[in-house]
């Protein structure tokens, strides 16, 4: 890291040992603070974050065990399975292949899957599907983890299902099924599965460890992830969610149950066979270190090479396309074209950042204005879809620096 400050410092709170490896460049300190406490105070087993800024890496942290019941400590190239993050990651393709004229955003569509019209969809624009506005976050039969997974089932079932709402008159969040909403438009538009054409158009020539289906040669490398509990006091940050929210999650015909329930039962994230399935909404595979680079070559030129998104296209995933009452999270919730905004659901770094959490701690986001790129993966999942506390401790940081 050039100028960096290098370590391998341990740290001691409260009878927690935090044996913190990697580098900051100087000035980033607050965000190595932030990171151990995260250990010492906020629940954490094994994480690791990296920054971003003007294309080149200002942090690159890690520490914990590899896997979240383990002991084995985190290493350099430990990756793990970053749940909804992977969307931020996955809506790339789209939006480059637009940029690239292959894909019309305000096309049918069926143009390009025409067997999507079906049950009052003729009318759902390209669009809609990147903003959640697609009306079909649910499925009236639930998939298993294998039919999610093999590649024709879910295409189908979402092809079939009538939307609960117009499409393009509201916005609620798709958990579930915008993989197959998503996977399959790329592969009729392309030929290829979405998670050959994101390995071979971005993480190849970015140098990204991410994957969408993670080879047998690389699987070694992926920590176990599962539940911890944010601790009580200080940095703890236990969310009571409102009354309604609590209730749509409780209410089994709710959207919000639905949704998150379109694949019944839950997979084992853990599993050798979902780790290798492509499922663009949920099963992405990442470092902290390709989230992060992967955001920064969304706004500019990574290490003074490639650059992914023009600027109209960076406009575009960052332009707010839906806003207000979420009909699946039950908040107000902002969406551009894939990504999440800034907003009291989502806090990014600023109002111009855009990126997308994961369900129970990880986090990617880029802000074009500051040039600062960002990733948090970790094995510990709390409570909460966005907002977890030991992501937005180091998010605070980063805010307190620039």
């Amino acid at each position: 890291m050039g100028e960096g400050c290098r370590w391998g410092t341990r740290h001691r709170w409260e009878r927690i040992v935090v044996d913190v490896q990697g580098a900051v460049t100087p000035g980033y300190e607050p965000v190595k603070d932030a990171f151990v406490r995260n250990f010492t105070h906020r629940g954490d087993h094994g994480a690791a974050v990296s920054v971003y800024r003007d294309g080149r890496k200002v942090v690159d942290l890690w520490a914990g065990t590899r896997d979240v019941d383990g002991t084995a400590p985190w290493a350099l190239d430990t990756a793990q399975i970053v749940r909804s993050a992977t969307k931020g990651v996955a809506a790339a393709v789209p939006l480059l292949l637009h940029q690239r004229g292959r894909l019309d955003l305000d096309a049918p569509v069926s143009t390009y899957w025409p067997e999507f019209k079906a049950a009052g969809k003729e009318r759902t624009l390209v669009r809609h599907l990147l903003a959640h506005r697609a009306g079909v976050p649910a499925l009236d039969r639930p998939l298993t983890p294998a039919e999610a997974a093999d590649g024709e089932t879910g295409p189908a079932a979402v092809a079939a299902q009538a939307p609960l709402w117009q499409p393009g008159t509201a916005h609620g969040y798709h958990a579930q099924t915008y993989s197959w909403l998503l996977g399959e438009l790329v592969r009729r538009v392309t030929g290829r599965t979405i998670g050959r054409w994101l390995a071979e158009e971005i993480a190849g020539p970015l140098g990204l460890d991410f994957w969408l289906g993670v080879p047998d040669t690389e699987a070694h490398r992926v920590g176990r992830i599962g539940p911890v509990e944010a601790p009580e006091g200080e940095g703890g940050l236990r969310l009571r969610p409102k009354r309604s929210v609590s209730e749509a999650y409780a209410d089994p015909d709710s959207p919000t149950r639905r949704a998150f329930g379109a694949i019944d039962p839950m997979p084992d994230e853990n599993d050798p066979a979902y780790r290798a399935a492509e499922l663009p909404a949920s099963a992405g595979i990442s470092t902290a270190r390709a989230l992060a680079r992967f955001y920064a070559a969304t706004i500019g030129q990574v290490d003074g090479g490639q650059r992914l998104f023009a600027p109209a296209t960076l406009t575009l995933a960052r332009t707010e396309e839906s806003a207000g009452p979420d009909r699946v999270l039950v908040v107000n919730t902002r969406f551009g074209l894939g990504y999440m905004l800034h907003g009291p659901a989502a806090p990014l770094l600023a109002t111009g950042s855009f990126g997308h959490p994961g369900r129970g701690g990880s986090l990617g986001f880029a802000d074009p204005e500051s040039g600062l790129a960002f990733g948090y993966v970790t094995n510990g999942l709390q409570k909460g879809v966005t907002a977890d506390p030991r992501a937005q401790a180091l998010v605070r940081a980063l805010r307190s620096i620039v």
